[in-house]
């Protein structure tokens, strides 16, 4: 009589499925047992929080006197370049350029990565005073831009995403998107590393904001929630797959406020200036100055039934 499995075998039997290397479709490119750090959601978390402490000490970490604030940041900076130096590591494991690269190779490639990210901190910390300065001057119920710095998720969403478009810019694989994407579900909004946003950044409220990897936004631009800059349609190769790295997504001139709900497809112009109203949709260019509205309601005939 044949015997039923244990509930022990049977599980051994799943997990021999599941362990095995001929019936796994994607297989995480680890160096297997060289010794390379693995990437983190932990360890980005906290690279992104040292980041942010140590460009505004005392609003994301216990507040220290001024006395001692130097060497307390010192000792983030240390642990900050471990952490990149590490995560950096393990992300090259996923580039074509560097996957077979020797261990030593990679090191020291991300080694001087971590070092130029931190040595772009202070120009990081620019873009983001005026991003803070135009979102406290542009909203009446803002107190203070202390305020805005502590509360306002637009300003944490664009945090992440200034620090995540640096590493984006170094050739850093997987980890700026592992970071945009963290913001993105805390605040509700989906900033792509590789998009090119400007300085005087403005998402007011926020929830529900999507911008494209290929967007290209001015200097000034104020978004409301719910606006997409997303992309219309896409070219696909002869297997019917899009077509990856084509410019696809909108260019928003200086200036520019979009409000609530709007969606603005393709890679259409939106001049200098121009105004884009609430729950519109846009796949065509606005000239310099434009402004784009709903027809007022006492245009339309009222319908009785």
């Amino acid at each position: 009589m044949e015997q039923t499995p244990t509930i022990q075998q049977r599980v051994d039997e799943v997990i021999g499925r599941l362990g095995s290397l001929d019936d796994m479709r994607h297989v995480c490119p680890s160096r297997k047992g060289e010794g390379e750090p693995l990437l983190s959601n932990a360890s980005v978390e906290r690279i992104v929080a040292l980041s942010r402490q140590l460009m505004f000490p005392g609003f994301y970490d216990e507040s220290v006197e001024r006395s001692v604030l130097r060497s307390v940041m010192t000792l983030d900076c240390r642990e900050l370049l471990t952490l990149l130096h590490q995560q950096i590591t393990a992300s090259l494991c996923f580039d074509s350029q560097y996957c077979k690269a020797d261990v030593t190779t990679l090191s020291r490639h991300a080694k001087e990565t971590a070092v130029k990210f931190i040595e772009a901190l202070p120009a990081i910390r620019h873009l983001l005073d005026s991003d803070i300065d135009a979102t406290y001057l542009g909203d009446p119920a803002a107190v203070s831009t202390h305020e805005v710095i502590a509360c306002y998720p637009g300003v944490k969403a664009t945090m992440s995403y200034r620090i995540a478009h640096e590493l984006h810019r170094l050739d850093v694989p997987i980890v700026p998107r592992m970071i945009t994407e963290q913001a993105h579900s805390t605040t509700g909004i989906d900033i792509h590393p590789a998009a090119t946003i400007g300085e005087g950044f403005v998402i007011d409220h926020g929830t529900g904001v999507v911008i494209g990897a290929t967007a290209i936004l001015g200097k000034n631009v104020k978004l409301y929630q719910g606006v997409t800059l997303g992309a219309k349609s896409f070219v696909t190769d002869d297997s019917n797959n899009p077509v990856k790295g084509i410019p696809r997504h909108p260019i928003i001139g200086d200036n520019v406020v979009i409000y609530a709900n709007s969606t603005i497809l393709g890679r259409v112009n939106i001049g200098n200036n121009a105004i884009i109203g609430g729950n519109l949709w846009v796949t065509r260019d606005v000239a310099p100055g434009e402004k784009l509205i709903q027809a007022k309601a006492d245009n339309f005939r009222s319908v009785e039934n």
